[in-house]
């Protein structure tokens, strides 16, 4: 390739990244369950990965302009609000398998993410990761910010290359540019995920929304989202998780297992918990996302706990590497009281999702539980249909 060309490619590469980034992301006029708005397109992908991370841009050593180091997806993001910008620390997935994070920033919070120059490398213990990913951020009342993510280790007790221990990693910041990592939780539980950091003490000790778990994959005998307490995050220890928040529930969109979101949002009238659940189909495991509340000074009791599923993959959104997967750890409560949430589709891109404090609340307030059964959902959609022709009847008298 001649230095022109070379040039010339380049300068398309540019521009089409440019374009990228700067497009519009108009809300999605199909979607009308008036819970929440959806947008038209997703928010990271692979392709906004900055050109610098997988190109060497000089001729002598990349004549052709090859990308050298493939970027695979971008999804999994825990969600900030910080010094009025959106911040998204995602999960950057390489064609290798290897995961990392970086934070993309937003003024809007609903289009135009750009990445930081450089991607996170997140401090190692004395027993380095394989893997790190699905980082939720925290900003607590002690003063930091803490990043609980998963960390993954090869099963070295277990000749099978596949077989892995996932446990939970702490970092801390001040500034999401400098990252302390402090020593991986510990719990009774022989692998965790998904476990998250309330923003407040609790009876004066850090509190912890866990999923205790038996294997890698499966939850086995974890009963749901655990609730445990400890006393430092330095050297964080939950001595009990046997307290289950959310239960697993049988023929229910958290039959296989489920897991707490992003941290809670504080509200007057108790904490609105994001989660995903997890249930077998017949071409593979099902995730979508669903909400619950809280006590304001119980944390762990649920107050209002509507049935069904939150949010699911919707029609485009439904690509990817796997299928019928929507996973969230990531949402922001902005001044006005809207709620951005950040939500992954198929372990491959981000969508964001725009609601507010008080649909919310009043969606877990009002919204009927999981009636258990066949009969108990016929029911609920009997009465709700003839509450309607009542009051149909009564506003054409």
């Amino acid at each position: 390739m001649t230095t022109d060309s070379h040039t010339q490619r380049l300068s398309n590469l540019q521009a089409l990244h440019a374009e990228l980034i700067d497009q519009p992301n108009p809300v999605h006029t199909s979607w009308t369950n008036g819970v929440f708005e959806r947008f038209q397109n997703p928010v990271l992908t692979a392709e906004h990965a900055p050109l610098t991370w997988r190109y060497d841009f000089d001729p002598t050593t990349n004549p052709f302009l090859l990308e050298r180091l493939g970027i695979n997806a971008a999804f999994n993001a825990g969600a900030i609000l910080h010094e009025d910008k959106v911040l998204l620390i995602a999960r950057i997935e390489g064609i290798d398998r290897k995961s990392f994070f970086a934070v993309a920033e937003s003024d809007s919070g609903t289009e135009g993410f750009r990445f930081w120059d450089e991607p996170i490398a997140i401090p190692e213990t004395s027993d380095p990761d394989t893997n790190v990913y699905d980082m939720r951020l925290t900003r607590h009342e002690d003063g930091h910010i803490y990043g609980l993510f998963c960390t993954e280790r090869k099963d070295t007790t277990s000749p099978d290359l596949s077989a892995a221990v996932a446990q939970c990693g702490i970092c801390r910041t001040t500034d999401l540019k400098s990252w302390e990592r402090l020593p991986d939780l510990i719990t009774p539980s022989p692998q965790q995920r998904n476990v998250v950091l309330h923003p407040e003490f609790v009876d004066g000790r850090y509190a912890l929304y866990t999923r205790p778990q038996d294997g890698f994959i499966n939850a086995g005998s974890g009963g749901g989202i655990g609730f445990g307490l400890c006393d430092s995050l330095e050297h964080a220890v939950v001595e009990d998780e046997s307290r289950i928040v959310d239960p697993r529930v049988y023929h229910t969109i958290k039959e296989v297992k489920n897991g707490q979101g992003p941290p809670p949002i504080k509200t007057p009238e108790g904490w609105l918990h994001l989660a995903h659940g997890v249930r077998g189909t017949a071409t593979g495991l099902r995730y979508v996302c669903y909400v619950f509340m809280t006590d304001l000074n119980e944390p762990w009791r649920i107050i209002h706990r509507p049935g069904g599923h939150f949010i699911a993959p919707w029609a485009h959104e439904n690509v990817g590497d796997l299928y019928s997967v929507a996973f969230s750890n990531g949402w922001v409560e902005l001044a006005d009281g809207a709620v951005l949430i950040y939500y992954a589709t198929n372990d491959t891109q981000t969508w964001v999702a725009r609601s507010s404090v008080d649909r919310l609340v009043d969606y877990c307030k009002h919204t009927p539980e999981d009636a258990g059964s066949s009969f108990g959902c016929a029911t609920q959609r009997i009465d709700l249909a003839r509450r309607n022709k009542r009051f149909a009847a009564s506003h054409n008298d």
